[in-house]
């Protein structure tokens, strides 16, 4: 057996055993720009002894020192961020504990949320590494969030969205401490109205996005190993699990954002150089635009908004624009592939998104102008604009009737960094997504032509 890296003391970090013989990411020379908790764990790191715990005892496998590079990388990127950047909130001073906030606590056998919350899904939520999550909107009392048709509501100063991200685990283990998580089936999801049910869960991240007068801000909360609160991680974490589904195992990295890896999706508008502008992708009135418990029995989450005094100026449901529950095979694939592509790649793939230069947009809202539904605006039969290992020696990025000829199932299904998308918030292919991409495109009627062909 390998020699072992020391667990710190304190708070455990979940961190992978180093065999000998292997390149450890941690031995490089201490980044300048790093300070307080986290220069601490570097040093810490570097300090010979011997770690038992189930998380770390682990082989490093090329992946998840990909991973820690990154995670290192994301540390030095988060010091010159916050060190240059006039952004809101990138000095103030934040709870360290999720529980200061007095919004979402643990009680009990459960996490509940303070009675202002409200509960709410996605139409077609972001794939995660399958992890489930549970979304919680704060609206100050008294204020109301202003209804826009394809853009995110403007939300209040003083509005908090809360995202708990977690898996299913066996129910020999329920404490946080094994690396083992299951794959979630349809019926370990939980609406969460009356609090998370915590039997059975382990609790990865809480991610806050807070409006301040001078704009939103990402604080990533990483749920302590005993799981009764979560603190404050802003240069984010690297946390090597196992995915069991079945009678399979498969290692991999579930990597926390820091505050600027926020600013990759939740940049609104990458035309303007204001990268750390950021806005919620999720309160848009087409994913939001479908019925859920809470408040009022099961009804349509835009009308228990208005209900409750929190939205104004939001047309009857039946005009709002809807995104439709890409797991739901009585309706079209055609719908259900476009709202899982719009959720999963539109926040770069827009005409204002970081990926707006590939002139492939998976955007389905129409403030971008007449053409943003068009067939080679979502990719069918455009040639790709750059080339490289990235599509695969592929000339389309959709070629009708052809998936595996298609550049955008072959970055879909990759999981190499420089080729895989979306290129942050995965480290799993998803499968299920990926099936449905292939049946989008295997439907599709046509036939492409390279440019010196026509």
């Amino acid at each position: 057996m390998g020699r072992l890296y020391p667990c710190p003391r304190g708070r455990q970090r979940h961190l992978p055993r180093v065999r000998a013989g292997q390149a450890d990411p941690a031995r490089s020379e201490e980044p300048r720009q790093v300070r307080g908790d986290r220069r601490q764990e570097l040093r810490r790191l570097q300090a010979p002894a011997a770690c038992r715990h189930p998380l770390r005892n682990r082989p490093v496998s090329k992946f998840l020192r990909f991973a820690l590079w990154s995670l290192v990388a994301s540390v030095l990127g988060f010091a010159v961020l916050t060190h240059h950047s006039s952004a809101a909130g990138s000095r103030e001073d934040f709870p360290a504990k999720l529980s200061q906030w007095k919004l979402i606590q643990r009680a009990g056998d459960r996490l509940a949320a303070a009675p202002s919350g409200v509960t709410y899904e996605l139409a077609t939520p972001l794939f995660t590494d399958y992890a489930l999550k549970w979304r919680v909107l704060f609206i100050p009392n008294g204020q109301k969030a202003a209804y826009n048709p394809d853009r995110a509501f403007d939300l209040p100063v003083g509005t908090v969205i809360a995202k708990t991200f977690y898996y299913p685990v066996a129910p020999v283990d329920h404490t946080g401490e094994s690396a083992d998580v299951l794959k979630a089936r349809p019926s370990d999801y939980q609406d969460g109205v009356g609090g998370l049910r915590l039997a059975h869960v382990r609790l990865m991240e809480t991610r806050l996005l807070v409006h301040r007068a001078g704009g939103w801000v990402a604080l990533p909360y990483v749920w302590d190993e005993d799981q009764r609160d979560a603190t404050l991680e802003r240069v984010g974490d690297a946390i090597p699990l196992t995915m069991v589904d079945g009678t399979e195992r498969k290692d991999f990295v579930y990597v926390v954002p820091n505050a600027n890896d926020c600013a990759n999706c939740h940049a609104p508008n990458f035309t303007t150089g204001e990268i750390n502008h950021i806005e919620p992708i999720g309160i848009k009135a087409r994913h939001l635009n479908r019925d859920f418990p809470g408040k009022f029995g099961t009804i349509n989450q835009l009308t228990r908004l208005q209900r409750l005094g929190y939205l104004s100026g939001a047309p009857a449901v039946a005009s709002a624009p809807r995104n439709v529950d890409w797991h739901d095979e009585r309706l079209p694939v055609d719908a259900r592939a476009r709202s899982y592509l719009d959720i999963n790649c539109s926040h770069c793939h827009s005409p204002v998104g970081a990926a707006r230069t590939t002139g492939l947009w998976f955007d389905q809202g129409h403030e971008h102008g007449a053409d943003w539904a068009s067939p080679r605006r979502i990719g069918v039969c455009k040639q790709i604009v750059a080339g490289g290992h990235g599509g695969g020696g592929l000339p389309f990025d959709v070629a009708p009737g052809e998936p595996e000829k298609s550049i955008l199932l072959y970055r879909l299904r990759s999981n190499v960094p420089g080729t895989m998308m979306p290129e942050i918030g995965r480290s799993l292919v998803h499968a299920e997504g990926i099936a449905l991409v292939r049946s989008w495109i295997e439907r599709m009627e046509g036939q492409c032509r390279l440019a010196s062909e026509q």
